[in-house]
């Protein structure tokens, strides 16, 4: 990994970890170890934005997560995120989001947040995994899912995450972290051929109660699904660089497993489901299985 994709990872970990603090390029330069002038280069080189629109954009995002999940005031969203002042965060959430925060907070709507993926992670993109040096314990557990709907995004023939994001792209993750879900995060679903209709087999979403009767997002389709028992299986914690090692070793230790030995058989009829690799509680993949 370059030096310079190194610079432009240490100043996103820094504007992640003192959002709500001021933060000017002179911050930004120390943490990138290069002046100021080309340390902004390098940034909007890499992520597309300068250093201000992309705090801008992320600290608009963290903040109506809050409003939607915390009774909190517009006042209290506005200042502990970053912003100097009411009036510009209202004007920015509106330019942003083309809605004002209060009328979001009280009827919350599916929005573009901003996802800020670390660049390091991009030269990562569908690297050859490796076995691990070390075999990693696996927990599993027995999970119930009640009947619900999902909204979800489809691709057009993707049958894993690198080939749907090039089909659909990786901003959908944003519209699909504003909306509430049942499970606390969107997913990631393996459908079964029955819940296709002639597209993608890879899809993401977000799982919402069986009795939703709200308006469909835009470019979303709803899908019913049963109750369902799953087997959850999780890694150990791993370091954000070794996810593609972890999901590997994970998916390996699933197909070796047998679930008769706990009296079930794999169920194939119910979506296999992922949830977003985060290296602070391991990885996360679903699967249903039925009473043998």
């Amino acid at each position: 990994m370059n030096d310079k994709t190194l610079a432009v990872q240490r100043m996103q970990d820094y504007i992640e970890s003192h959002l709500a603090e001021s933060i000017n390029l002179a911050q930004l330069s120390e943490a990138a170890c290069f002046s100021p002038w080309y340390a902004a280069r390098i940034f909007r080189e890499l992520t597309g934005l300068a250093p201000a629109d992309y705090i801008r954009r992320l600290r608009l995002s963290k903040s109506a997560l809050r409003l939607r999940d915390e009774k909190v005031r517009v006042i209290d969203a506005a200042l502990d995120t970053g912003f100097e002042s009411v009036d510009g965060y209202q004007r920015a959430f509106l330019r942003e989001f083309g809605c004002n925060p209060k009328e979001y907070a009280m009827r919350p709507v599916p929005l573009p947040l901003f996802i800020a993926y670390g660049v390091k992670f991009r030269e990562l993109w569908k690297k050859e995994c490796t076995k691990m040096a070390n075999e990693k314990s696996v927990f599993i557990q027995v999970v119930e899912k009640p009947a619900r709907k999902v909204f979800v995004r489809r691709g057009i023939k993707a049958a894993d995450y690198w080939s749907y994001c090039q089909e659909v792209g990786c901003d959908v993750w944003g519209v699909l972290t504003s909306m509430k879900s049942l499970c606390g995060e969107p997913v990631c679903l393996w459908l079964p051929e029955p819940y296709r209709a002639g597209k993608s087999e890879y899809v993401q979403g977000v799982e919402v109660s069986a009795d939703y009767d709200a308006p469909v997002p835009e470019g979303f389709d709803i899908i019913d699904l049963p109750a369902a028992t799953y087997l959850m299986f999780q890694s150990e914690p791993f370091a954000e660089e070794d996810y593609c090692e972890a999901i590997e070793a994970l998916q390996s230790a699933m197909d070796r497993y047998e679930p008769s030995a706990i009296g079930y058989v794999w169920d194939n009829a119910n979506p296999r489901i992922q949830l977003e690799p985060r290296g602070e509680r391991g990885y996360i993949e679903l699967k249903a299985v039925k009473k043998a």
